[in-house]
């Protein structure tokens, strides 16, 4: 425990001492080309005794109008985003 207190102090005290000054000249660095990771655009849904999804897998969930859709956060690690329409109202769920 005394480890990571050190370890938590020693991170903030550096990153305290940071400005954006030390940065500025530093180049954006993309690793991934534009749209490399593509969005779910069409989501096609299943109930949830077809998902096969264990009982305690991660999801966001979306409730609009009385109508919810679940969202697997390990198929959104893939695709990171689903534009959908849930109740009536257009979304785009991120991850």
């Amino acid at each position: 425990m005394k480890n990571y207190m050190l370890i938590l102090i020693l991170l903030l005290a550096t990153t305290a001492c940071a400005t954006a000054a030390d940065y500025s000249d530093d180049a954006i660095r993309t690793l991934l080309p534009f749209d490399a990771i593509p969005a779910i655009t069409d989501p096609q849904f299943v109930s949830a005794s077809e998902a096969k999804l264990d009982a305690d897998a991660p999801v966001i969930g979306v409730t609009f109008n009385d109508e919810s859709h679940a969202y697997s956060l390990y198929l959104l690690n893939g695709h990171e985003i689903v534009n959908d329409l849930v109740g009536g109202q257009k979304i785009a769920t991120t991850w």
